[in-house]
Formats: C-alpha cells, sequence, structure tokens
C-alpha cells in the first residue's frame, strides 16, 4: 500500500468504479446491518449521520429508518466546515450549494456535547482505526468538536487498507465497520 494520499485516493476512486450500483447496494445492506447490531448504535439517541454520495456506503435507507426513533443530524457544507441540522423527513432535504449533497433544512443544532454517535464517510480506513477523507478536512475539523461522541466508520471492504497515511490532525474513529470487518479501538 502507498504512503501518498493523492495516490491512495486513486486506488479506492478505481476500485468503487469497479462495484455496480445493486453491488454498492448490496454490500451497503451488510454494512448497516452490523451497524445496527452494536450497542454503540442502539444506546445513541442523537446521531450525527451522512447523506452518501453515489460511491459511498449508502445510508438513505438508515437515516429514515432510524429517524423516528432517534434524533438523526445531517451536515451541511457552510463555505469549510459543516453545520448541522435535524432531518425531519424526505421532504426537508435540498440539494446542497457546494457539492449537491443532499442537505436537510431547518435550524441548526447547536447543542454539540449531546450527539451520541458519529457516523463518519471515508475514502480509507485501517486497522488502527485511522481514517483518510476526501482531503478536504470537513470532518477533522467537526470530530474535534465534538470530543464525547463515539465515531464510526463505514466502509466497503476494498477501503480497509494496511496502513492510512496519517497526519497530526486527523482523527481516528473509535469503531471501523466494513461487510466483514470490525476494528475498535477498545
Amino acid at each position: 500500500m502507498t504512503n501518498d494520499k493523492a495516490e491512495l485516493r486513486r486506488l479506492i476512486r478505481s476500485l468503487k468504479s469497479q462495484v455496480s450500483p445493486d453491488e454498492k447496494s448490496s454490500r451497503s445492506e451488510s454494512i448497516i446491518h452490523q451497524l445496527e447490531t452494536l450497542h454503540e448504535f442502539n444506546e445513541a439517541r442523537v446521531v450525527l449521520m451522512y447523506w452518501s454520495m453515489s460511491d459511498e456506503v449508502q445510508t438513505h435507507a438508515l437515516v429514515e429508518r432510524w429517524y423516528g426513533q432517534k434524533t438523526i443530524l445531517l451536515p451541511c457544507v457552510d463555505g469549510d466546515d459543516l453545520r448541522l441540522r435535524p432531518y425531519t423527513g424526505p421532504e426537508c432535504m435540498v440539494p446542497g450549494e457546494q457539492f449537491g449533497i443532499g442537505e436537510p433544512t431547518g435550524p441548526e443544532w447547536t447543542d454539540l456535547n449531546s450527539i451520541d454517535l458519529i457516523i463518519v464517510p471515508g475514502v480509507a480506513f485501517d486497522a488502527e482505526c485511522h481514517r483518510m477523507g476526501r482531503g478536504r478536512g470537513f470532518y477533522d475539523r467537526l470530530l474535534k468538536t465534538t470530543p464525547m461522541a463515539k465515531k464510526i466508520g463505514l466502509a466497503f471492504d476494498f477501503q480497509i487498507v494496511d496502513a492510512v497515511p496519517v497526519e497530526p490532525f486527523d482523527v481516528k474513529m473509535d469503531m471501523v465497520v466494513s461487510e466483514t470487518k470490525c476494528f475498535s479501538l477498545k
């Protein structure tokens, strides 16, 4: 594996492009099923999830299934930062201005200490629970403001690599869940 982030991102992008939408959906269901069996997920009352892009572990059904039972927050891109808003149903979603990713409308959620669990996307993860994102630092900046929340990264098996190149500002996950693997810092 490479120690170069740009090269690793290209490799993972290439691997993602080889997975059909149906296979991506099937693999995502397996990952989501594992997530839903975790104590950390079941005990959480306020959960920050993500509205998946087409090349990520698919989370739309997860958000839909749980928003009536838990407070589900979704990120909204605001310049170089992520603002959080509650998901209140499909009618609250609009395309985000920067990337076109679905974002909820409504009031900003500012009580970051109330967040129990954060479900985090990523480009690559390793067995030490390191995460490499897309390179803009959105999640690393947000995760530093939520130190009490558990952080679980979701990944396809091919996104689990031997070692993710790590920078001092990168925030580790508490756990990483893929189709066949589950790594934890515990």
